[in-house]
């Protein structure tokens, strides 16, 4: 559970592997590659060197304990390792599954055995980028219609993941109830 070193060198955030966050909460992990698996295409949001967001889409991958990004060679999203990627959502309105979110650093991944490795099974088009990611955050969304509440599971990095239960829209209805997530 390391930080990745940030531009300037200093660690800015404890991270996990994916691994690290499978093996401490299987279940939530699973809900969380599930959703990501449904579709190919997701949504990744990055920094811009002026510091504003910029959102592209990306195809992402679960292989040897770790997600994997994959960018066109020298992209602007690869000068800054901090992102949030979004799930993509499906057809419809009613997000089946849930919406997902994970944060974390995207570390560039130079080695040209572990890049070799990479392209022999994933076999890209063309000449790619690829990070490896350090996870700062995961969250899915849900909503309990029969109980009219709104259903989060949340984890970082050396904490349990929760779960919170809210319900209400107003300040004065507002009623949250955190718990120990399973699933």
């Amino acid at each position: 559970m390391a930080g990745f070193p940030a531009q300037d060198g200093r660690v800015t955030t404890s991270t996990a592997s994916w691994r690290d966050f499978e093996t401490a909460h299987p279940a939530l992990a699973d809900t969380v590659r599930t959703r990501f698996e449904a579709f190919r295409h997701h949504i990744l949001a990055t920094i811009r060197a002026d510091g504003s967001p910029r959102t592209s889409g990306i195809e992402v991958t679960f292989r040897s304990g770790e997600l994997w990004l994959g960018s066109m060679p020298d992209a602007r999203k690869s000068r800054d390792p901090r992102f949030a990627l979004s799930a993509n959502p499906g057809p419809g309105t009613d997000i089946a599954g849930g919406d997902v979110r994970i944060a974390g650093l995207a570390r560039w991944v130079d080695d040209p055995r572990t890049l070799a490795l990479f392209a022999e099974e994933v076999q890209p088009p063309e000449l790619f980028d690829l990070f490896c990611v350090g996870l700062t955050e995961i969250v899915r969304t849900t909503v309990d219609e029969p109980a009219e509440e709104i259903v989060l599971a949340s984890w970082r990095p050396g904490y349990p993941a929760i779960r919170t239960q809210r319900r209400g829209n107003s300040a004065a209805d507002i009623r949250e109830t955190w718990t120990e997530a399973n699933a």
